[in-house]
């Protein structure tokens, strides 16, 4: 029986993950490596590319190529790339599919079930727009897993036997979750919840490059209009710049033309740790506050907080250890690679759907990061007013739950009731955010006051039900709710599965090979002439090998340009351990 696997479907980097006696492992991905960049592009055959070869053709051309997509997911937004457009539940489901295709490779049979993570933060329409994207990928979504959680997971199968209260700090690429977990007599308990959607390493990077820009006496967004190459470019030196800083004190960034070459009289700066600390303040300070609701919801003080985990390759930034210790007074841990924590723990949920002995002691439980309810009209004296939040299931509420209010008809023989479902803290609906609303028909005339009672039901996924009954008949109505939400039907699902079957894709022996072209290309642009030359030879001699079909020169010649391209840029994470 095949395995259920794990997934990261992360903002900036994915990644799979399978349960083994010995404890959760990564799947490796075509190029030998365990992240792949959750970047789409299409290329000049209407070929679609997933990964590191994306990554490297969106420096070249970025017009063709599609990243940050998840911060996207649920809402209306499409992405055009080539001559169709795509949603974010379609590029999602790309990346899902290359991690599927790469565990077909692993298992050598078939997966068809997992559990996918998302940020704690995400929201209702989220939440089923990620199932959707498994759906259209070919894959069973078992269960969707808060990816706090699922990183607490990964602590607690080694841990677990050991009572402690931990804060699990997640800043992933585009996502920020903050959650306080308890371990106590084997089982892991979700305290409370809380981050932001739309914050992670993704914006320390732009504002780097938007501060390039402005010294340069351009702006960022013109910039990006106007010569999206130039920014493409700047973007991955600042990528790489950030990285730097969280080693050393200082790093350089080239100044690309608006082609995105590097002329010879290029001009080179200089940015310092403290420079770029400076910049990014604003960014930084939004983490303050969803660690200050997490220990109040938790009803905790920081003096409470055992351990401080951190999440996310974005943590890496030596700042946010620092900010992280003057909030909470203890200094941060990272006993487990923070790229990959996350898919690792979804792949121990994984084991405990599939009852794999090696977690069968591990009990874990999770909690409704927002408050769910439903629009209401107050009276006051003689006047009615509308646009009144009735809270149903209060945030950090422990999941699985149901929970009804009733609500009253407020004029004589009032046939109908339209309930508003919202999901947020405000007072006001106004302040909240709108899920959708349906029409309870069929209440029996009679005087105001008529009751009909409302149920909310927020399951393991984090999805919700809703759920009316008139009291006086007894009446039920079932809704789920797709009026003014983004969520995908049946039917747009089948449609989509079948129109991403049919989406020209790389074999994935072939995806090597492709990623190599398209990181030779990219960087070439890069080098001096001499080295030029060389590589242009190489690259000559490597399609040559590719035309002749025959597996032999094919790997020689690969071979070769692995070795020469490592000289001048040594692989990334996802693309690591391509050659063993």
């Amino acid at each position: 029986m095949a395995p259920i696997i794990g997934i990261d479907l992360g903002t900036t980097n994915s990644s799979a993950a399978y349960m083994t006696p010995e404890g959760p492992k990564l799947i490796p991905n075509a190029l030998g490596g365990t992240l792949t960049p959750s970047i789409v592009a299409v290329d000049d055959r209407g070929l679609v590319l997933v990964g590191s070869a994306a990554r490297e053709r969106q420096v070249i051309d970025p017009k063709s190529c599609a990243s940050l997509f998840k911060r996207h997911m649920g809402s209306d937004y499409t992405t055009k790339i080539g001559s169709r457009k795509f949603t974010p539940e379609d590029l999602s489901s790309l990346i899902l599919r290359s991690l599927k295709r790469d565990a077909d490779a692993f298992f050598k049979e078939t997966i068809t079930d997992a559990v996918i993570t998302v940020p704690a933060y995400f929201n209702d329409r989220q939440r089923k727009a990620t199932m959707a994207a498994g759906k259209i990928a070919g894959l069973t979504v078992q269960r969707i897993l808060n990816e706090p959680t699922s990183a607490a997971i990964a602590y607690g199968f080694h841990e677990a036997q050991e009572d402690k209260t931990l804060l699990i700090f997640d800043l992933g690429g585009g996502t920020f979750d903050v959650s306080i977990v308890e371990f106590f007599e084997g089982s892991l308990e979700v305290k409370a919840s809380s981050g932001e959607s739309f914050l992670g390493g993704e914006d320390f990077t732009r504002v780097m490059a938007a501060r390039i820009l402005e010294a340069n006496k351009m702006s960022y967004e013109r910039a990006e209009m106007e010569a999206p190459q130039m920014v493409s470019r700047l973007i991955q030196q600042c990528e790489q710049a950030k990285w730097k800083l969280s080693q050393q004190d200082s790093a350089t960034v080239r100044l690309p033309d608006r082609k995105g070459q590097f002329a010879d009289d290029a001009a080179v700066i200089t940015i310092t740790r403290a420079q770029f600390e400076e910049w990014t303040g604003s960014i930084l300070n939004r983490i303050e506050m969803p660690i200050r609701r997490v220990l109040s919801d938790a009803g905790l003080t920081r003096e409470r907080i055992d351990e401080v985990i951190l999440v996310g390759g974005a943590t890496r930034m030596p700042v946010i250890s620092q900010r992280i210790q003057e909030l909470l007074n203890k200094a941060p841990q990272r006993r487990y690679s923070p790229d990959e924590v996350v898919a690792m723990g979804a792949a121990v949920q994984a084991g405990l759907i599939s009852r794999d002995e090696s977690v069968k002691e591990l009990v874990v439980t999770d909690v409704a990061p927002f408050t769910l309810g439903i629009e209401i009209t107050k009276q006051f004296g003689q006047e009615f007013q509308n646009g009144y939040f009735l809270p149903i299931i209060q945030r950090n509420t422990t999941i699985p739950v149901s929970r009804v209010e009733r609500v009253t008809t407020l004029s004589a023989n009032q046939p109908t009731v339209l309930v508003n479902v919202y999901q947020g803290e405000a007072r006001k609906v106004e302040g909240n955010l709108r899920l959708g609303e349906f029409e309870v028909t069929g209440i029996p005339r009679g005087p105001a006051g008529q009751a009909v009672d409302v149920r909310l039901t927020y399951d393991l996924n984090g999805v919700l039900e809703v759920e009316a009954t008139i009291v006086a008949t007894g009446k039920k109505i079932a809704q789920v709710i797709t009026r003014h939400a983004k969520q995908l039907t049946p039917e747009q699902i089948r449609k989509a599965i079948k129109e991403m079957a049919a989406l020209k894709t790389h074999p994935r022996e072939d995806e090597v090979n492709r990623f190599l072209m398209l990181k030779a290309e990219r960087l070439y642009q890069e080098l001096g002439t001499y080295e030029r030359e060389q590589l242009s030879q190489l690259l000559d001699q490597f399609e040559a090998a590719l035309n002749s079909q025959d597996a032999e020169p094919i790997a020689q010649m690969r071979g070769m340009l692995e070795s020469f391209l490592d000289q001048y840029d040594p692989p990334a994470n996802g693309d690591a351990d391509a050659r063993s």
